[in-house]
């Protein structure tokens, strides 16, 4: 039942025309009195002129009230989920900015010894925000109604992270972060602008690639952490590196039409407005993945 449904709802319209004497819809007119019955013709065309005014009040009323919005039916629409999508990522960006510049205003205010003791504290930011943002990545996929609260925490959790290694890479790197940030926005406006022209379009074929993909990144991811631990060498380093991050961003790419997509659908289907949260859920990890890739790229590029 929308939550102002103009038959069940408290409507001013509709508690006006249950108040007068018009029949209500699907109903007989009432027999007039007997006191109608004598007045004269002139009384009886005057009565029945005032009985029609008042039986098409409700129903102007009714057609006169503007459609109903989402809020209304309780279901999602592209500006819920927009909203949501706005309020994640605006919270990974400001606590990302927050901690990213520590080291810098350490540097201003107290000089270099403040600003080593200031690269400690986003260290320990990274190492909070990557098991952090683990936990709640993983509450949030395998919970089965989306919570508002564990997406923001997730979040704050990904700024922190995202904060905590800019920061650090941005004290050697200096603009390392500013390029980072500027080469996602890039590819993620350009895929966009493709999606909205029609122009990228997810298929079965291409989600079979995608999948077979993403689990062979995964594996090498594994054991690029398995070679470091044993033997202290990156497997990401160099060319190799350039190109597993080469492939990384297209495969974010890839991810990031098909969240469009899944914005797209929701909001046709009009699903349950709580759900805007899991779609800008899905939408955050794509950008916060296609953030990093680009950023180990520039660094690989910047530590040559």
């Amino acid at each position: 039942m929308a939550r102002h449904n103009i038959v069940f709802g408290r409507d001013q319209a509709v508690q006006g025309g249950a108040n007068t004497t018009a029949p209500r819809f699907g109903q007989s007119a009432p027999a007039p009195s007997s006191s109608t019955q004598w007045s004269s013709g002139f009384e009886q065309q005057g009565y029945g002129q005032q009985y029609g005014q008042q039986g098409a009040d409700p129903l102007e009323a009714m057609y006169a009230r503007p459609a109903a919005t989402g809020h209304d039916t309780g279901r999602m629409t592209m500006k819920d989920a927009l909203n949501a999508i706005t309020a994640t990522l605006g919270i990974v960006v400001v606590v990302g900015f927050a901690v990213a510049m520590l080291p810098y205003a350490a540097l201003l205010l107290a000089g270099e010894q403040a600003a080593s003791a200031a690269l400690g504290l986003t260290g320990i930011a990274t190492l909070v925000g990557v098991i952090g943002g683990l936990v709640t990545a993983l509450i949030n996929i395998f919970k089965k109604q989306p919570s508002p609260a564990l997406v923001m925490a997730y979040a704050g959790f990904e700024g922190l992270f995202l904060g905590g290694l800019s920061g650090t890479l941005e004290y050697f790197y200096p603009g390392i972060a500013l390029q980072a940030v500027v080469g996602t926005l890039a590819v993620a406006g350009t895929v966009l602008v493709l999606f909205r022209m029609g122009i990228l379009r997810t298929s079965p074929r291409l989600n079979k690639i995608f999948m077979v993909a993403i689990i062979a990144y995964m594996l090498f991811g594994l054991v690029n952490i398995g070679t470091m631990l044993l033997l202290g060498e990156n497997l990401r380093d160099g060319m190799l590196g350039l190109a597993i991050g080469g492939i990384a961003v297209v495969l974010a790419s890839y991810s990031l039409v098909m969240d469009f997509e899944d914005v797209q659908h929701a909001a046709e289907a009009g699903m349950p407005r709580k759900y805007a949260w899991r779609l800008a859920f899905g939408v955050t990890v794509t950008m916060v993945w296609l953030y990093v890739e680009i950023l180990r790229i520039l660094a690989i590029l910047r530590g040559d």
